[in-house]
């Protein structure tokens, strides 16, 4: 969706240039929020890209707010993330390298708990040798790190200028 307080027209032939369907033009700050709120009430998860002043109250409203780096001082403070460059493809990037860091940290935090259910209560009856728990527990560290190193391979798919 295009939210914008711009003209109409000019919104229409925007979001037909960027694969945008629905198109609400010419709305004041006060309507971004209004619209923000309605969606959520359907219980859609709301996310909104701003970089003005008109766009704070918006930012803030929305789930997650991202503010462009080239817009103003009140779109920045008001949002949850702010996009360094000015190009809002990297948006989707963005998001797309959040959900990879989320599922990476359930998935590390999967593997230590795991190690620590099977190995605790093992050492603690004497079954599991101190020489061997202690080089689990380093290999276990040695995953975690090694895993959480594979986001260094995030490729954005907006190419770099």
């Amino acid at each position: 969706m295009l939210l914008t307080g711009d003209n109409a027209t000019v919104a229409r032939a925007v979001a037909a240039d960027v694969g945008i369907d629905e198109v609400i033009a010419d709305v004041l700050p006060q309507d971004k929020v209004d619209v923000i709120t309605q969606l959520q009430a359907q219980g859609k998860v709301v996310a909104m890209v701003g970089d003005g002043v008109n766009d704070a109250a918006a930012l803030a409203q929305a789930d997650l707010g991202l503010a462009m780096g080239t817009g103003t001082d009140a779109a920045i403070e008001a949002s949850d993330l702010t996009l360094v460059r000015g190009d809002l493809r990297v948006a989707a990037d963005a998001i797309r390298l959040s959900r990879r860091t989320l599922s990476t940290i359930k998935g590390n935090l999967f593997w230590a708990f795991a190690y620590n259910v099977a190995a605790l209560p093992l050492a603690a009856m004497g079954m599991l040798n101190p020489m061997l728990a202690g080089a689990a527990m380093a290999f276990s560290s040695v995953f975690v790190v090694s895993n959480s190193l594979r986001l260094r391979g995030f490729r954005p798919l907006t190419a770099a200028d």
